[in-house]
């Protein structure tokens, strides 16, 4: 598989530190509110990575952090009367409704900031042993950015250009403008935990470079998140791993782009800001993951209602896929079919062109549209009078390949999403067609189609399906 790489600017064919397992990291959300669309696109995308790498045979590590301690958090909690952990409690449990709502499969580790202060500790005390750190006499610790010679080899910039967009506060004991912070001095009210340098709490970056390293070792396979966290965020993970550890922090490093709303960035100043929970609430979740895949990860995509809409008629056209393999199943006959190995040869092929879309740097787009070239020739195979052996082929490659994707999740096969009204009134009808009293099979046709089930009469029987 090959990954196109910040680092280097470049796809590069993904060869891990251990053979056959992948190490993977992606940062996870801070825990002061809901998360938003722009929030679920990395958490989608890099589930699909990881769903995709064990579907090919790799043993996948997949560590997401939470960021529970913040100033987000703080003042969060300040608004609102109580502490910290209140705040990232409330909003880590939101977070599992969502990511389960999107189809997201839990990691192998989700570690939070506030359990691993002892590995922090740990890290920045080195970084001061070896002089890439110092305190302050207020009690914070600053990394000096320019001890790490490669400083800014993942955002492609020289120290003297994010230098001039750098600055210092006037109560700033910085020796540089480019120092960060590796740990914060408690100011009154704030939570904090002791350390050699007084009591505090941990900066932002120094988190993710303490979870990596307890969780996934020294040297990492794939660093992912948003492109926006390439500065500062991932690149002084960068410089403060490398420095501590003395080897490379990650090898590939993957970041999806951004959400636009309507055409215009998200902000919420400008009101065009979504939750995954409000679309959920309009449209289902659903549909919501299939748009954060439907483009390739690293493009900035555009929401609007439109594309959601787009969203679910696509995934109609899934379901109804599955449901027409199913009814086929139901009434196919025994034998091979005619021209079978053929139409098995061609199911084949287009799942061999996922796979070569996916091998591309996870190109989701190309991938769904060979699964949709799939469900053409999936219809076109079945619309005779299909073997029960390939109808099983059918299913298998079709549930198979959306899978990968973690699609066809919300909506349960057969007549097990229906209520207990429509099913009664598909059994009316087809024991009005039964007894030949097409007036009353017609009444309940017209009937469905109001209530939104379509159905169809064919050789083999009865079929419905939801309209579009």
């Amino acid at each position: 598989m090959k990954i196109y790489n910040t680092l280097t600017g470049q796809k590069e064919e993904l060869r891990t530190v251990e053979e056959g397992v992948v190490r993977i990291y992606a940062c996870g959300p801070t825990v002061y509110n809901y998360i938003h669309i722009g929030n679920a696109r990395p958490i989608c995308v890099f589930d699909v990575l990881r769903r995709y790498l064990e579907w090919r045979g790799w043993k996948v590590r997949f560590v997401q952090n939470f960021t529970d301690i913040d100033d987000k958090i703080i003042n969060r909690a300040n608004d609102e009367n109580v502490t910290y952990d209140v705040i990232a409690k409330k909003y880590i449990e939101e977070y599992w409704k969502d990511a389960k709502g999107l189809n997201v499969r839990e990691a192998t580790v989700h570690p939070k900031a506030t359990e691993n202060i002892d590995e922090i500790i740990s890290i920045i005390e080195r970084l001061v042993e070896k002089g890439h750190a110092y305190s302050t006499s207020t009690g914070d610790v600053y990394f000096r950015a320019r001890s790490f010679d490669e400083y800014g080899k993942l955002s492609h910039q020289n120290v003297d250009d994010l230098e001039s967009g750098a600055r210092i506060d006037v109560n700033d004991e910085k020796e540089d403008a480019l120092d960060f912070a590796l740990w914060k001095a408690a100011k009154p009210g704030e939570p904090y935990w002791p350390s050699p340098w007084g009591n505090g709490r941990p900066g932002w970056h120094i988190e993710c470079s303490a979870m990596a390293r307890r969780y996934l070792g020294e040297t990492i396979d794939i660093h992912a998140g948003g492109q926006d966290l390439i500065f500062p965020h991932h690149e002084n993970e960068i410089a403060q791993s490398e420095c501590c550890n003395g080897a490379p922090f990650a090898r590939y490093w993957m970041h999806n782009g951004y959400i636009n709303i309507d055409n215009k960035k998200m902000s919420k100043s400008l009101n065009n800001f979504f939750t995954v929970r409000d679309v959920a609430e309009k449209y289902g979740y659903e549909p919501i993951r299939f748009f954060l895949i439907s483009s390739s990860y690293r493009s900035p995509i555009n929401y609007s209602a439109e594309v959601i809409e787009q969203s679910i008629a696509a995934l109609d056209r899934l379901y109804n896929c599955r449901n027409n393999i199913e009814f086929m199943l139901g009434n196919a006959v025994e034998g091979p079919s005619e021209n079978e190995q053929e139409m098995i040869d061609t199911f084949n092929r287009r799942r061999q062109q996922f796979i070569d879309a996916m091998e591309d740097d996870l190109n989701t787009a190309d991938a769904i549209a060979a699964l949709f070239e799939l469900v053409r020739d999936i219809n076109i195979a079945l619309s005779g009078k299909p073997s029960r052996s390939l109808c099983n082929k059918a299913l298998e490659i079709f549930i198979e390949l959306t899978g990968v994707l973690g699609l066809l999740y919300e909506r349960k096969g057969g007549d097990e999403g229906l209520d207990s009204k429509i099913k009664e009134m598909l059994e009316k009808r087809a024991e009005a067609r039964k007894q030949k009293n097409w007036a009353e099979s017609d009444r309940l046709r017209d009937e469905l189609k109001a209530m939104g089930i379509i159905v169809e009469d064919t050789p083999q029987g009865m079929k419905w399906h939801r309209a579009n």
